[in-house]
């Protein structure tokens, strides 16, 4: 417990907490609107974002920001007025921003500090900056579902009905698109590029086994995932690994517990 005592590892804690917050209500309109394959895209696409910041001398955070956003607007326009395939507007845009960073990263004087942080996550070199941005981000979110959860709720899980209820359906759908954006950068130094569509998504589809509640998937999914990221963190200390890592693997352990445990009352129902 002495390291309960450490600010760095307080740091963390709080930084878990309110990144399990912006998941766990951004991943449920990421399931219920079967948008992880985007958010892996826009997730990839904001290599390119931390390379140009590199290469700038500037915080890669807020080029990968701007990447990310242009990136969900992109394929949001492009499936919508273009008639291109949505699939194919992200395998373009996840492409391109994975070979706009290495070439920005291998063009950088030097060797490009922290780069492993942000491709596997590392909570605990989290700073009161960082805190900030994501306590901002998960304030806004909280504020927007407590006043248009029901629009967010249509336009996710019915698009057609949303438009015949006469909802801004567009409005919402870049909306969401710019959150999740912003949500997936705010959130690669938790568990980094390479693994943050799990915690996107594992949560959600776990509590979607018990439920289909949006309101009880979204808090649901938020403790879950700080549950995952408390423990992740623990075992990252211990072992001397990147934390997202870990936190990845509890969740999927998590994940697939609920699945068996499901199983047998279904099976014990029957009998």
């Amino acid at each position: 417990m002495e390291i309960l005592h450490y600010t760095f590892f307080q740091h963390a804690l709080i930084g878990s907490l309110l990144t399990a917050i912006a998941c766990g209500i951004v991943g449920t309109c990421i399931v219920a609107r079967r948008l992880a394959f985007i958010s892996g895209g826009i997730t990839h696409a904001s290599f390119g974002g931390l390379g140009l910041g590199f290469y700038l001398g500037v915080n890669p955070v807020w080029t990968a920001m701007l990447f990310s956003v242009l990136s969900a607007f992109g394929v949001e326009w492009a499936s919508k007025t273009q008639n291109i395939r949505e699939d194919s507007a992200i395998a373009g845009i996840w492409s391109l921003g994975m070979a706009l960073g290495v070439i920005f990263i291998f063009l950088t004087p030097g060797y490009a500090p922290n780069l492993s942080a942000y491709l596997f996550g590392n909570i605990l070199t989290i700073a009161t900056s960082d805190i900030l941005l994501v306590g901002t981000l998960a304030l806004t979110l909280i504020l927007l579902f407590a006043l248009f959860r029901r629009e967010i709720v249509y336009t996710a899980f019915d698009r057609d009905f949303a438009l015949t209820q006469g909802l801004p359906v567009r409005l919402i759908e870049y909306g969401m698109m710019l959150f999740i954006a912003l949500t997936i950068v705010l959130s690669i130094r938790l568990v980094g590029i390479m693994l943050l569509m799990s915690l996107l998504t594992l949560p959600q589809i776990t509590l979607n086994i018990f439920t289909s509640d949006f309101r009880k998937i979204v808090w649901g999914s938020t403790a879950l995932g700080f549950a995952g990221c408390v423990t992740g963190l623990l075992l990252s200390y211990l072992f001397n690994v990147p934390s997202g890592a870990f936190i990845i693997l509890v969740l999927v352990v998590v994940f697939l517990t609920a699945k068996t445990v499901k199983h047998f009352l279904s099976r014990s129902r029957k009998d």
